[in-house]
């Protein structure tokens, strides 16, 4: 019970191919399907001559190139983790529904099942628990870091700087000092080395986040307390001013670990993706989180819950949602928090986060923004415009809500996004260390459309091109740069 299930290898056939007739050449070729899935690398025998007068940028002699913008059918691993049906709106870690597992499990728990593939017996997880939390106690020099930056400092960007700095502490956890095997030879201490950085990572990310938040508020660090809970140490850092058995809500604490839980992993999103491709060199761990967390601070990834209360906002009442539904069907406004690149009907977590709502609604009391996302999501679920085009509520339109309840600013919800998928990036971070046939760096191709071979033309015999995208931008200049570019010194006429 709990443990893993391996995958089947059925013996290839001949009914699992693909036949492709290339009509440039009249040759047939055979491709293998494993897993209703080809090697894109076999199109790469499907040469054909150059026509003529055709460019030799094609090299159309060198087999055909597989594009694919957006990544939108293509598969780069092979993998364990997370499985997604977006048709059928399901999502399994392991195997395991996430509607199962934010009942009954943790987010630690769950972070034990995604990394290591199999639920903790009592034992396991009290080891995995206790490991985390010793992990989350930084450096004091990490105080001086984040007082470094402004006051008014993104928290992303704080918390994407931290992830970088936090590696340069390690030297130990760096294969370009260690060598380039560290974490890739699967023995006890290759396993060993990488499983104290997946510790210090999720342990240290909810230490990081708070100090990022604390620092936004001009106040002291908090040390991350003992006896408390993953996410109850977290509302700890970041709330604790001097009181005496200072103990967060139970209810938020619960709310937040489920949050957190449901958003631990979601297959090669965006961010997961930007971590393989940096990992893919064998970088230490601390940068490929950093290069992550960089892809998910975009407003298309992991601002979207932002989003959906600025829309929010901005709609003002329950009077408006109609008026601001036309202006969305005619493009001039955009309707946050409906739809998923990967779900086409409900998003299974968006019903796990209502429920949640609901529950830190009880104690926070109604957010004033609710009435407004009520009457938009019943509007727009009983439209058939959004219907036709399976625009359902996704996760972002209700954790915006909860966030916003529990007291938490809006430029800090990307960090509540980060804190808990460091989880799920570790996970793919340590199956591609693992895999079997050793780590290939990610170098995709491309097909370029760029002139053919130019010869170097000298300045004075250029023509000048113009054009808004073919030419510098001018920028206004103020303050101390207006102020020199009118100044006379010497040197001025080589700036």
């Amino acid at each position: 019970m709990g443990r893993p299930t391996p995958s089947s290898q059925p013996e290839f056939t001949s009914q699992d191919s693909l036949t492709v007739r290339d009509n440039r050449t009249g040759k047939v070729y055979t491709v293998p399907i494993s897993d209703n899935a080809i090697a894109a690398t076999a199109f790469k025998a499907m040469a054909a001559p150059r026509k003529p007068g055709e460019r030799e940028e094609n090299e159309t002699e060198k087999g055909l190139r597989v594009q694919d913008k957006g990544f939108l059918n293509t598969a780069v691993i092979r993998s364990e983790i997370t499985y997604i049906d977006g048709d059928a709106g399901v999502l399994r870690y392991r195997g395991y529904p996430i509607e199962q597992l934010a009942l009954h499990s943790s987010h630690l728990e769950s972070a034990y099942l995604l990394i290591y593939g199999s639920l903790p017996t009592k034992d396991q997880f009290k080891f995995f628990e206790s490991e985390v939390m010793r992990h989350s106690v930084m450096h004091s020099d990490a105080e001086g870091f984040f007082r470094s930056f402004r006051y008014d400092a993104h928290p992303m960007s704080m918390l994407t700087s931290a992830f970088s700095m936090l590696g340069s502490y390690y030297s130990e956890a760096n294969p370009s000092l260690q060598g380039q095997r560290l974490y890739t030879q699967g023995d006890r201490a290759s396993l060993e080395t990488m499983d104290r950085q997946i510790y210090r990572l999720i342990g240290k990310a909810t230490t990081l986040a708070a100090m990022a938040y604390r620092v936004r508020q001009g106040r002291n660090f908090v040390t991350p307390p003992t006896g408390l809970s993953y996410t109850g140490s977290f509302l700890y850092q970041m709330d604790h001013i001097g009181e005496e058995n200072y103990t967060p809500n139970p209810i938020l604490e619960k709310a937040l670990d489920v949050l957190f839980l449901i958003h631990a992993d979601h297959e090669l999103n965006a961010s997961c993706t930007t971590v393989l491709q940096t990992g893919s060199s064998l970088v230490d761990p601390y940068s490929a989180v950093a290069a992550g967390c960089a892809s998910l601070y975009g407003p298309l990834h992991g601002g979207a819950n932002e989003a959906v209360i600025r829309m929010l906002i901005s709609i003002g009442s329950p009077a408006n949602v109609p008026e601001f539904l036309q202006a969305v069907k005619k493009k001039e406004k955009t309707l946050s928090g409906f739809g998923h690149r990967v779900y086409k009907t409900s998003d299974p977590r968006s019903f796990i986060v209502r429920k949640t709502a609901d529950e830190v609604f009880k104690v926070t009391g109604k957010d004033a923004l609710l009435e407004t996302a009520m009457a938009l999501h019943d509007a727009a679920m009983k439209d058939e415009y959004f219907v036709k085009r399976k625009l359902a509520p996704n996760v972002d339109f209700w954790s915006g809500l909860i966030y916003r309840a529990m007291g938490f600013p809006l430029d800090f919800f990307p960090v509540l996004f980060v804190v808990p998928r460091v989880v799920g990036w570790l996970a793919h971070w340590r199956q591609m260390m693992l895999q079997e046939g050793g780590v290939k760096i990610w170098r995709p191709r491309q097909v370029y459309v760029g002139p053919s071979k130019r010869e170097y033309v000298p300045v004075e015999d250029r023509e000048g091109v113009e054009g808004a995208r073919q030419t510098p931008s001018r920028v206004e200049h103020g303050g101390i740069t207006k102020r020199t570019m009118l100044a006379t010194f010497k040197g001025k006429s080589k700036l």
